[in-house]
């Protein structure tokens, strides 16, 4: 075993970090990543991971839920140990004050000298990035934008959650607890990594252009020329007054040939319209339609393993908005049960980081 995948839902820090540390007791972990829901105090937490898993480069994110190899859960922590069989090489760097500033150059040229060979000539079928990132801070954009002008590699990863508070979220790393940060890390499988990304929509025959827009604050004023809230509803065939009813389930999306990169209404605002993700204006966006989360994630893990044979871990990030559906149909434990074979953590987050910045989406890193 390379990979080995524990959790603890005490809800004493110490006895709940000691409780990961103990099941990791035989594993020779050299690398630990983890999911914290954010009912444990960060500070507390990271200092307390520190003590345990001092001479590591342990990485994190709070939560808006945890999910472990065949469970999803609430007010726990999880984490994914790998050995020296299952990550031949790992650079972690932080970027702070990313609110004000999202400059990752310093970052970049960090992973640069480490790994002696310039970002944007890294060997992107060897080395995977992962990135954590402030899940209130807005910046997700801009930072993947970014990472996309300056190297070929792959960042997956997530917006980290605070359980809906919407007050304070937090990612962890070189033994300290950040918000208004991102943690970017660049990972070198040792036997190479693949990508799961499914989305339960299909794509309806209703198209709205964003002709009006607020990008830095993911506001629509107007869709097709007309008021936002007003070109939604019709679109939907509802009256405007009812149209926060189908967020979740009729959400828009950017359609790419068979791909779907989808963007979620947040909240209206008289007649405008508040996004999960920024839509820019004169982009074409479609009505889409939920279909089964449970269903598809099924179908795409089972068409992954017979892709690839075995996988020897994922990492999941899964949207809150797929998370509310799951509850709000009964299918949480059907959800966990998908991957109950395969050692894996993930969490319910604020947003998923592939490409660029997407929602109601699960991106899963996953580990051959």
């Amino acid at each position: 075993m390379s990979i080995k995948t524990v959790y603890s839902v005490k809800s004493g820090i110490h006895e709940a970090v000691q409780d990961i540390s103990t099941q990791l007791q035989d594993f020779d972990t050299r690398v630990l990543i983890f999911f914290a829901s954010s009912n444990y105090d960060p500070n507390l937490l990271i200092n307390a991971m520190n003590e345990q898993f001092a001479s590591l480069p342990v990485v994190g994110a709070s939560t808006a839920g945890e999910i472990i190899s065949g469970k999803m859960l609430k007010n726990s922590i999880v984490a994914m140990a790998f050995n020296a069989e299952a990550i031949a090489d790992i650079k972690v760097e932080v970027v702070e004050n990313i609110k004000s500033n999202c400059d990752i150059n310093q970052a970049f040229q960090s992973f640069g000298e480490y790994f002696q060979v310039a970002m944007a000539d890294l060997d992107y079928t060897q080395y995977v990035g992962l990135i954590l990132i402030d899940g209130l801070s807005n910046c997700e954009e801009k930072i993947m934008d970014s990472i996309g002008d300056k190297t070929n590699i792959t960042f997956i990863g997530g917006s980290a959650g605070d359980d809906l508070k919407f007050s304070q979220t937090y990612v962890y790393a070189k033994g300290k607890a950040y918000n208004d940060a991102a943690v970017l890390a660049v990972i070198k499988p040792t036997a190479g990594f693949d990508i799961i990304k499914t989305q339960s929509f299909e794509v309806l025959d209703k198209k709205l252009i964003a002709t009006k827009v607020d990008a830095e604050a993911r506001k629509i004023i107007e869709f097709n020329n007309k008021p936002a809230v007003e070109a939604y509803a019709q679109a939907l065939g509802v009256s405007p007054d009812k149209v926060a009813d189908y967020f979740m389930s009729n959400p828009v999306g950017l359609v790419y040939g068979d791909e779907i990169y989808v963007r979620s209404p947040q909240r209206i605002d008289g007649s405008n319209m508040f996004f999960y993700c920024n839509i820019l204006e004169g982009m074409e966006v479609s009505l889409l339609q939920s279909t089964d989360i449970v269903k598809d994630t099924e179908q795409a893990v089972v068409d992954k393993l017979q892709e690839l044979g075995k996988i020897s871990g994922i990492i999941n990030f899964h949207c809150i908005l797929r998370t509310l559906e799951l509850e709000q149909k009964g299918q949480t434990d059907d959800y966990g049960k998908i991957f109950a074979s395969i050692p894996t953590i993930g969490f319910s987050t604020y947003g998923e980081e592939y490409i660029g910045h997407i929602n109601q989406t699960s991106t899963m890193l996953v580990f051959k």
